[in-house]
């Protein structure tokens, strides 16, 4: 007998099997991991790409995305209102989930948001029968509040907090998931309404980013805090298992149908013809049947496996090979035998390499008492002046990385390429000076403490910096390293006000520069993004006057207005935006994109075969 079955129905039935299979899946991928086996080699029929990144997901959670390593992970395993598009630059937001852009109230402070019909979650015990549900409206709503819930750690309420109407509120009142709040509504299953306090041009680019992604409440409520290692979304990818080396996950085979128009994404033949992308057009994405993301944190290692040839597939080029690499620098061109072995690109990154104060610290940082204040603004500004940034940039950088002055990077339209460069000059001599007239010498000087990630790279830039600080009289017994054994617990110092000066990197959630003045914001201190708990209402006051604006000559006065407050009060020793290049096996049909698009561009690589 055959059995013709409505769409619904089809769907269901493959929930049912893919969710006996994943079961079983688990359980021999957990036995892979156990073995160490990375290679799978015997499932050559399957299309298989292996990723890799230099670091590690602090948490799968979304609202735990604060990582560029947590929000890839969580753009693949969980749906976003909106994404980037593949290949358009400068970078253009697209609908995702949504079913198109945003209808906009005339005031700008209503957004109504329609979403498609007939996407699921994928299976779950927590669900009925254990089979994804519908995602719905209310999901999306529910998934926003949850990083407004105190009891749940996430770090990135931020992006809203005091522009939804009423969600401040809500957390106030008790973080009650059944009471209603005025700005953030379901108006019926499948359409969202958003309320702002103001104006908030950059709303759309927070739905794109993994803060955003939907989860269900029955699973979320299920699991717990286990829900971080074993998330349920509706994204490209299912996650079959998890540890710190390695990400083990298969395409969903219930993702939404929508054929690739590469065009749409941004193809460009003279840009993109050689990688072999006009193959995916027409095609639904995700392409691969498994993906694997390696978290390798030692470039070496991650070196030494790309290039065994039946490793992982992609990786940027760490410093110490970089020789190997590159033939010629400007323009760059790489050695005729990795261009022959491998695909490449190479840019600048979206954002920056930066060493920041902690001013809430009791020595570095402001205590509201005149003369202490004045004496620890030279302090940060002499260890700024010992700073050599183009020593820094030849030895770590092979002499690629853009340096430039303040907190505005580069890759934004706002950036000033005519904005004085004395602060990031080296200045021996006016440190030294700046350090007499304001008593610093070998008794008065504190302990200087170099917070970072413990890792061998991370130990030389430490080496490097206190090569600086010899240089202006800083006495070496007084200059500690302190190393953290991950990335989570070096962040938790940070977010702890534990760490009086760090050194980190920052890729931007979106292409606005508002992204970066962000982190000097003072409602936004730690556990928020404000790292720096710097506050200067003069700077808050500005920063909260351009929040409403639209793009225009006179935000981007005042956003440069910010960055020279920033600058002036030496919070932060920046910056550097790196040139990377990336690299991947030829028989892999992808553009990597690490930045603005981030995570996104894994559902459309392909394997030849």
């Amino acid at each position: 007998m055959i059995c013709l079955f409505k769409a619904p129905y089809l769907m269901k039935l493959n929930q049912l099997l893919l969710f006996l299979f994943l079961g079983l899946l688990s359980a021999c991928q957990q036995q892979d991991n156990n073995d160490g086996n990375m290679n799978h080699e015997a499932q050559v029929d399957k299309k298989i790409y292996r990723h890799s990144e230099d670091g590690k997901p602090t948490s799968l959670d979304p609202i735990k995305a604060s990582t560029i390593y947590s929000n890839l992970m969580a753009v693949n395993i969980f749906d976003t209102l909106y994404a980037y598009k593949y290949l358009k630059r400068p970078y253009e937001l697209k609908p995702n989930l949504a079913t198109q852009m945003p209808t906009i109230s005339d005031d700008g402070l209503t957004y109504t948001i329609e979403i498609k019909p007939n996407v699921y979650f994928t299976p779950h015990a927590s669900f009925a029968g254990g089979l994804g549900r519908e995602v719905k409206a209310k999901d999306f709503v529910y998934s926003i509040k949850r990083s407004f819930d105190p009891a749940n750690g996430g770090t990135g309420a931020w992006l809203w907090q005091g522009k939804i109407l009423g969600i401040d509120q809500w957390k106030a009142d008790g973080a009650n998931y059944d009471q209603v709040i005025e700005g953030l509504k379901a108006l019926d299953d499948y359409t969202i309404q958003i309320k702002l306090t103001q104006p908030y041009p950059q709303l759309i680019y927070t739905l794109a980013m993994g803060f955003s992604a939907i989860t269900p409440r029955e699973v979320v409520e299920s699991l717990g805090q286990e829900f971080g290692s074993k998330p349920i979304g509706s994204g490209p990818f299912i996650l079959t298992s998890f540890n710190s080396e390695t990400a083990y996950l298969i395409k969903n085979q219930d993702f939404r149908a929508e054929p690739l128009d590469i065009y749409f994404e941004g193809y460009d033949p003279a840009k993109h013809k050689s990688y072999g992308l006009e193959s995916l057009q027409g095609k639904n994405a995700p392409f691969i049947d498994e993906l694997e993301v390696h978290f390798i944190n030692e470039s070496s290692s991650r070196w030494h496996s790309f290039t065994k040839g039946n490793e992982i597939q992609y990786t940027t080029v760490p410093k110490d090979k970089q020789n190997a690499v590159i033939l010629q620098h400007d323009p760059i061109l790489v050695h005729p035998q990795i261009s022959k072995n491998y695909h490449y690109t190479y840019g600048t990154e979206a954002g920056f390499v930066y060493h920041g104060f902690n001013m809430d610290d009791p020595t570095f940082g402001m205590r509201g008492d005149e003369e202490h204040d004045k004496n620890s603004h030279a302090l940060r500004c002499a260890i700024r002046k010992a700073h050599n940034w183009s020593q820094k940039n030849r030895a770590f950088y092979f002499g690629l990385g853009q340096v430039f002055p303040g907190i505005i990077p580069p890759s934004v339209p706002e950036f000033d390429p005519n904005l004085s460069t004395e602060s990031i000059e080296l200045d021996i001599e006016g440190a030294k000076t700046l350090l007499a007239e304001h008593g610093w010498n070998n008794d008065t000087l504190p302990e200087f403490e170099y917070h970072v990630t413990g890792s061998v790279l991370q130990k030389q830039f430490y080496e490097q910096m206190r090569g600086f600080l010899n240089k202006i009289g800083y006495p070496s017994n007084l200059i500690k390293y302190k190393p953290y054994p991950s990335f989570g617990q070096f962040n938790k110092a940070i977010k702890n006000r534990q760490s009086p000066f760090f050194f980190l990197g920052w890729t931007l959630d979106y292409p606005d520069a508002e992204n970066t003045l962000q982190l000097f914001y003072g409602p936004n201190q730690t556990p928020g993004s404000n790292n720096f708990n710097y506050s200067n209402p003069a700077f808050d006051q500005l920063f909260e006057q351009s929040s409403t604006m639209l793009p225009s000559p006179q935000r981007t006065a005042l956003y440069r207005q910010m960055n020279q407050m920033v600058i002036d009060d030496c919070v932060v020793i920046s910056g550097l935006a790196r040139n990377k290049i990336n690299l991947w096996h030829k028989n892999v049909i992808t553009f990597p994109d690490r930045e603005i698009v981030g995570g996104f561009h894994l559902r459309y690589v392909d394997i030849k075969q």
